[in-house]
Order: structure tokens, then sequence, then C-alpha cells
């Protein structure tokens, strides 16, 4: 039963280290939706003068009410882990009650026993009474080790009480955290309440203004898409001139290269004839060294088969040694013969190489002087994903394709891009390298398209810019101010086309 007793409090207070951690990472949860909520209020705050019914009041109010929601739930998961750090802390000072009532009980029998030895009592009659030295100095070990045994024994009484006492101590900070933190629950269920209020009056201002709302949405989707034939219209336009170029920039680069290579046929002709002397030299040096190594390899095998006769008649020594060397002077003039029949032929490919090789620097020189090969492309695709954010800071309340309104389920929405709301003042910033295609003034309000290669990105419903038709632009380079919308939220209309196709911006840039 100890044993099992034992290992339970051990498994709770292994899961107390754990529940610990889990309490702090809440703890900085809560304080990361506290910043998210306090920065949520000061938009909110700053956008007081604007419409109240905005989709982007709607969704910060939204948003607002779900992060209060998930502090309260953190909350509740935190109750929950302080309530199991008080239950733990029970237990430990239940245990420690028990220990130190074995400990007492323990100690109390030892001064009993004590008592009742007077022999260790009387501690000088005890040592003197010993028959020899040796037992006296046993009996001084044992009472010395007899007293500090005491000692221990007192001392872990005292520890025993002193832990009862932190335990006890720890347990009423849990209690007192429990009772802040309900107090902070009552004030959060408050608040929730009061903003689910809010929330819904929101929703009743929608309903009431429904029909004026809808209409003014309706009238806004005919704005967008008479904006959107204007915008196919210019990247139509802008592709039309694209392929013009490059059809007649294919005939300029066709024309170049004819000229080029007649240029480089030139060019190439002239260095072979330069070189047609000396590839003749030194072909007609290769030949005499192959003739000169024939003779020196028959002179060689000559004086090696008469060498081998002067051996086989067993003539005299000395005619047989002047063969010997007739023989070697034979071998080694071969040998020189070669070695220059290699010489022959590496300068004559050395020179074959460096005719080759003038031939290719000369063609390659006359394409560079001509123009040939000289585009360069976009690469918008490669960077897909990593794209920059066209504004700062924003949140996005209309996203890409055909979806129902936020509020009024009865309006389908059809987007060929994404819709943020930001901040009055607020600028539009390019989001890639490119050259501004085109600015266009409509309904009242400004739209610039930037051409990045075959890609195009449209910022729309800016109250001004600052850019020019024409310029080079870089990523972060300031578009314009982002205006009013219908609603009166500052909103940013952006798109991202594929030639003549829209694709979700949100899944290109980085959000």
């Amino acid at each position: 039963m100890i044993k099992k007793l034992s290992l339970f409090i051990s498994i709770i207070l292994f899961g107390s280290a754990f529940g610990q951690k889990d309490k702090e990472v809440l703890q900085k949860q809560n304080a990361d939706l506290k910043k998210q909520i306090s920065s949520l209020n000061a938009t909110l705050n700053q956008t007081k003068q604007e419409s109240k019914l905005s989709i982007s009041y709607l969704n910060a109010v939204n948003q607002k009410l779900t992060l209060r929601e998930k502090v309260y739930t953190n909350t509740q998961k935190e109750k929950r882990f302080i309530e199991d750090d008080i239950y733990r802390r029970q237990l430990e000072i239940n245990k420690n009650n028990r220990e130190l009532e074995v400990l007492r009980k323990n100690y109390a029998e030892i001064l009993v026993k004590a008592y009742k030895t007077k022999g260790v009592q009387n501690k000088v009659t005890f040592i003197l009474s010993s028959r020899n030295i040796g037992e006296a100095l046993s009996r001084i070990e044992y009472l010395k080790r007899y007293s500090e045994y005491q000692d221990k024994k007192a001392a872990e009484i005292s520890n025993k009480a002193n832990e009862i006492k932190k335990n006890i101590a720890l347990k009423k900070k849990s209690v007192s955290e429990k009772d802040n933190l309900l107090l902070s629950q009552k004030k959060d269920l408050a608040t929730i309440e009061i903003e689910r209020k809010q929330k819904q009056d929101l929703l009743n201002e929608f309903k009431k203004n429904e029909a004026r709302l809808t209409a003014e949405i309706r009238q806004k989707q005919v704005q967008s898409k008479d904006l959107e034939r204007q915008i196919r219209n210019i990247i139509a336009e802008e592709i039309r001139l694209a392929k013009a170029k490059e059809e007649a920039e294919r005939k300029a680069e066709a024309e170049r290269k004819r000229l080029a290579d007649i240029a480089a046929k030139k060019e190439k002709e002239r260095i072979e004839a330069e070189n047609r002397k000396k590839l003749a030299d030194a072909e007609a040096e290769r030949k005499r060294a192959e003739a000169e190594l024939k003779r020196a390899n028959e002179l060689a095998a000559k004086k090696l088969e008469e060498e081998k006769k002067l051996a086989e008649t067993n003539k005299a020594v000395e005619r047989k040694a002047a063969a010997e060397k007739a023989t070697r002077e034979a071998a080694e003039r071969a040998k020189a013969a070669n070695d220059k029949v290699v010489a022959a032929k590496a300068n004559e490919a050395a020179i074959n190489k460096k005719n080759e090789d003038a031939k290719d620097e000369a063609e390659k020189k006359v394409m560079k002087s001509y123009g040939v090969g000289s585009t360069v492309g976009s690469n918008f695709a490669d960077n897909k994903g990593r794209i920059s954010f066209p504004v700062e800071k924003g949140s996005v309340t209309h996203r890409f394709g055909r979806q129902p309104h936020p509020v009024f389920k009865n309006i389908i929405e059809d987007n060929i891009g994404i819709k943020i709301a930001v901040s009055p003042g607020t600028k539009a910033r390019c989001v890639f390298p490119g050259v501004v295609s085109s600015i266009q003034s409509i309904n009242g309000s400004r739209t610039v398209v930037v051409k990045h290669g075959n890609y195009f990105t449209v910022y729309s419903n800016l109250a001004t810019t600052l850019v020019k038709a024409n310029q080079q632009v870089s990523a972060g380079t300031l578009i314009g101010e982002v205006g009013s919308d219908f609603d009166e939220s500052i909103t940013l209309d952006f798109q991202i086309w594929n030639g003549e196709n829209p694709v979700d911006p949100l899944g290109w840039v980085s959000y």
C-alpha cells in the first residue's frame, strides 16, 4: 500500500513539472494575445472617424472578440493548472505531516530508551566502568555516534517542519493566484459580453442599412467590373506591344545573325589564310621528321642484325664491341628522330588548336559587335511566395475568387484580387522590380499597373500616385497613398496577373 501511494505521489510530482511549464506557456500566450487586443483597440480608435458599417471594422471587432475568447480559454486552462497545483501541495503537506509524525514517534522512542539506559545518561560512569582502555575508547565512540544520531533525528524533524511550512506557503500563494485569476475571469467575461453585444449591434446596424449597403456594394461591383475591363485592355495592349516588339526584335536578331555570320565567315577565312603556310611548314617538318625516323629505324634494325650475325659467327671481341656500339648509336638516333616526330605532331596540333580558338574568338567578337543574343528575361515567377506585401501593415478583408459577401450572404463576390484594410495615410508600395505600365483615373480613384516581364501587379483605390508612366521601380518603391472605399474604410485593391489571367495574390506574396 505504501509503495502504491509513493508511486501515485511520484506521478503527481512528475506531472507538476510539466504542468508548471504549460502554465508558463499559457501565461506567455495570454500576454501576446493581450498585446494584439491592445493593437486592435488602437486601430479601432484610430479608425473611429470612419464608417462603422465597413467590413474592415467588423473584421477588427470579430478578431478582437476571438482573441478575448482565446484569453478566457487560456485562463480556464491556467485555473485548472493552479487547482492541480493546490491539490498536489495538499498531498505533499499530508505526506509531510505523516512523515513528521513518524519522525517524532521514533525520536520519542530514542529519548525513552536513553532515559531507561542509565549508563548512557551518566556518561562518565558509563566510560569509567569499562574493563580496559580499549572498551573505554569504544564506549566514548559509541556515545559520540549516539549523540550525532540524536542530533540528526532532531534536524530531520526540524527540516520536515520547515518543508511543511514552505508547502503551506506555496499552497496559499496558489490559492491567492486562483482568487486573482477568478477575479480576472469575471472581468474578462463581462468584457466579452459587452463586445458580443457590440458585435450584435454592429450586425443589426448592417441589417438595418442592408438596402442602402447592398445597393452600394452592387454599384461597387459594377465599377470593379468596369475597372477589370480597363485593366484587361491595358494588359492586352501591353502584351500586344510586347509581342510586336518581340517579333521586331526577333527579325532584327535574325538580320544581325545573318550579317554576323557573313562577317564571321570572312574573319575565319582571313585567319585560315594566315595560318595555311604555318600549317604547311609544320606538315613538311613532320614529314621530314618521319622520314628521318624511318631511316634511323632501318639503320638501327640493320645494325642489330649485324650484331646478331657477329654473335653467331663468334668473331673477334673488338668487332663485336664495335657492332654493339654502332647498334646503340643507331638506336639513339632513332629515339632522337622519334622525339622530333612527336614534337612536329604536337606543333601541328597546337597550330590547329590556335587556329580554331582564334576563329571561335573572332566569331564571338563579331556576334557581340552585332548585338546577337543579348536579351534578358524576368524572374518574377521564380520568387513566388517570397514577393513582398504591398503595404507595411494591413488585414485582408476580401479574398480572391468567387465567394459570399462576409455579411450579406445573398451577394456573391467575384474578386480578381484581394482587398487590404489599412490605417489612414498608408502608402502602397511596389512588390517587385518592374516598369510602371499605366496610371489610370477611374471613378475618382487612381490605379497603377506595373509590368514585371510576363507578369503585372495592379494597385487600385489610390487617393494619390507617387510614380510616373514608364518609370523603373524597385521592390519597396512607394506607389501612392491608399484612398477610402464606398464604406469610408481605407482599402487597397491589389491584383497579380499572369499575362491576361488574374491569379490569387496570397499564393505569391509573403503575408
